[in-house]
């Protein structure tokens, strides 16, 4: 997925959980809409240098969007469309070997109890419909070269797992897939010590027979595209 001209700036804070406060470089302070109801706990440090999307419309209140911070050494997309963008593009170009071969790839399907998947893969095979439900989750948080999800609690993460074991019971198939949007790590585990109930939850799906993998972000200025897997601790 390819960046429009971002615009830099420095963060002041976040609040409100979907506003920031940004200084640009030009001494100008602007506050920027954050597209991302997790914590974004280790990248919400003021003075971190972030990245603006200009959205500018007459029916936004606010102009910019906050896209991109670098808290250390690695830049990190903190938008949470950004990776069912990208699982979309990339699972329809075959880049995903989990999500290959299917004719289809639909997003936001409803299934479930009042649920929609965010990609649903299609194919017919032998007269038989094969159908696997895909949930996609944005992580961003990383401690020691670990990547966790979540980084708050969510009980609609847990809801989401329970759909798609439900989904594997019921003769489909089922993935939950961790796009970590940032590449300074090496494995992914459940955040147990944030959300302890939703690592079970997990643990329980995987048990059930969806499969869980994690794909790691190249993320730069341009553009965010898969770099590769990474191994799941579970």
């Amino acid at each position: 997925m390819q960046w429009p001209e971002l615009i830099e700036g420095r963060l002041i804070r976040r609040y409100k959980r979907f506003l920031a406060d940004v200084e640009l470089l030009d001494g100008s302070q602007v506050t920027a809409v954050v597209a991302n109801t997790g914590s974004l706990l280790s990248c919400v440090t003021p003075g971190r240098p972030v990245w603006l999307r200009d959205d500018d419309s007459p029916t936004r209140k606010y102009r910019y969007t906050w896209v991109l911070v670098k808290p250390g050494k690695s830049l990190v997309s903190v938008d949470t469309a950004v990776p069912n963008r990208v699982v979309h593009e990339s699972a329809r170009r075959q880049l995903i070997p989990e999500l290959a071969g299917f004719r289809e790839y639909l997003r936001e399907v409803p299934y479930g109890q009042n649920s929609r998947a965010d990609l649903c893969c299609r194919v017919h095979e032998n007269d038989m419909l094969r159908r696997v439900w895909v949930e996609v989750k944005s992580t961003t948080l990383v401690r020691d070269r670990v990547a966790a999800f979540p980084d708050a609690v969510t009980e609609r993460g847990r809801k989401h797992l329970v759909e798609l074991a439900n989904a594997v019971s019921a003769g489909d198939e089922a993935l939950q897939l961790f796009f970590v949007q940032r590449a300074d790590c090496d494995v992914f585990r459940p955040a147990d010590d944030i959300d302890p109930a939703y690592g079970r939850q997990l643990r329980v799906a995987a048990a059930a027979g969806v499969k869980v993998i994690a794909l790691q972000a190249r993320v730069t200025k341009r553009a965010v595209t898969i770099k590769r897997p990474i191994p799941v601790e579970l």
